[in-house]
């Protein structure tokens, strides 16, 4: 039987063992962001088709398709793909187009119901129309450098069989803009660099490099249907083909503007759903990723104000680290963003037990109900 002096110890065993593994997160990312990759085999120049999907408008949607013509690539091809030739985002598209007459571009409206996810369902046709082995998809909210395209093929290697970009936030707007960009920056982004450090590489669907033969090996782009997510499908196609998913060395910039926070609980449910169903075993422990509920509950059992103090050290060494990785790597940083981690934090526990309470999610009004097909995914 255990001992309250054993309960305490416990507790603040079980915090310190939280503390060290964000830590060690924060480093693995900060190393894996600095570190010099090996030279890619990405063919010099090759001609590369980029894949939009879109859908409605939002407050920076001309800014960020906008983005997509200004790539500094001799040869590539755009194809907007919208399912409702009726979408209001499709006469922004076209005056793009005839603002930028020297790119090639072109819209391809309708989609192919392929799975629950209309987002793939958006993309098939593009993906059939693209003209080029080298394929990027890529969301609407995305904004591109000028370097986009040799950011991602700087990443690709003799083993990868994807090349994919974590969404970093950017030009927040309110509180509850900069809570996302603490889930989005110091939280995901570092824990998938942290993964892809140590070879557990998970996809992105935010901006993807595939090479279609390769894909096409393995069921085509209809094969993403295998997961409600096309990035959970994505991960476990080229796991299963004895690859990598890589990261580029310099994630790209999604603007935010304002946020509610009936916005971010929304988004956040729907993401640990989709994390809960396509990869359990990973997502149980994401009840752990926030420090400082683990914290306080630690601070129940300890009943001396030595104890309480080391734990609100804890918690402030590891806000210091998460703050550290967003300045060396060049993401947003504001001294409100140390609130930000706070009610992240608060938030995390109450979002991981919500998404184990139902399946379903919504996404821009389109009910997805989620299931996984894993006899759909097969090897090269």
């Amino acid at each position: 039987m255990i001992s309250a002096l054993d309960g305490v110890f416990l507790a603040l065993a079980a915090c310190l063992a939280m503390a060290l593994v964000n830590l060690a997160s924060l480093a693995l990312a900060g190393f894996r962001l600095m570190r010099r990759m090996p030279r890619s085999i990405f063919p010099d120049g090759a001609a590369v088709s980029l894949v939009r999907p879109v859908c409605g408008l939002e407050r920076f949607s001309e800014e960020t398709l906008e983005s997509g013509f200004r790539l500094a690539y001799r040869d590539y091809e755009l194809i907007f793909c919208v399912a409702d030739a009726g979408d209001p985002v499709l006469p922004l598209v076209r005056r793009l187009m005839a603002r930028h007459p020297r790119i090639r571009s072109r819209i391809i409206v309708g989609e192919e119901r392929v799975s629950d996810n209309p987002k793939l369902n958006n993309c098939v046709r593009g993906w059939d129309a693209a003209e080029h082995e080298w394929i990027v998809l890529a969301d609407s909210n995305v904004m591109m450098p000028p370097d986009y395209l040799q950011t991602l093929q700087a990443a690709w290697r003799p083993n990868t069989g994807l090349v994919c970009a974590t969404p970093i936030g950017a030009r927040p707007d309110g509180f509850w803009a900069l809570v996302e960009c603490a889930f989005l920056n110091t939280l995901q982004a570092r824990w998938q660099y942290a993964g892809e450090a140590v070879g557990l590489g998970f996809a992105q669907g935010k901006s993807m490099l595939w090479h279609r033969p390769f894909l096409d090996s393995v069921g085509g782009i209809r094969a993403l249907a295998a997961e409600i997510a096309e990035d959970a499908a994505a991960t476990k196609i080229v796991r299963a083909a004895g690859r990598r998913v890589n990261l580029v060395a310099s994630p790209f910039s999604q603007p935010l503007g304002q946020r509610s926070f009936a916005e971010i609980w929304s988004r956040q449910i729907r993401w640990a759903r989709l994390r809960r169903v396509t990869f359990p075993l990973f997502f149980a422990p994401e009840i752990a990723s926030g420090m400082l509920v683990p914290c306080l509950l630690a601070a129940l059992y300890a009943h001396s104000a030595e104890a309480t103090l080391g734990l609100g050290a804890l918690v402030a060494l590891t806000y210091a680290g998460e703050y550290a990785l967003a300045i060396r790597a060049g993401w947003l940083r504001s001294p409100a963003l140390i609130a930000a981690f706070i009610a992240r934090d608060l938030l995390i526990p109450f979002v991981w037990t919500r998404a184990w309470m139902r399946s379903g999610v919504v996404w821009r009004g389109n009910a997805m109900a989620i299931e996984t097909k894993p006899g759909r995914i097969r090897t090269a």
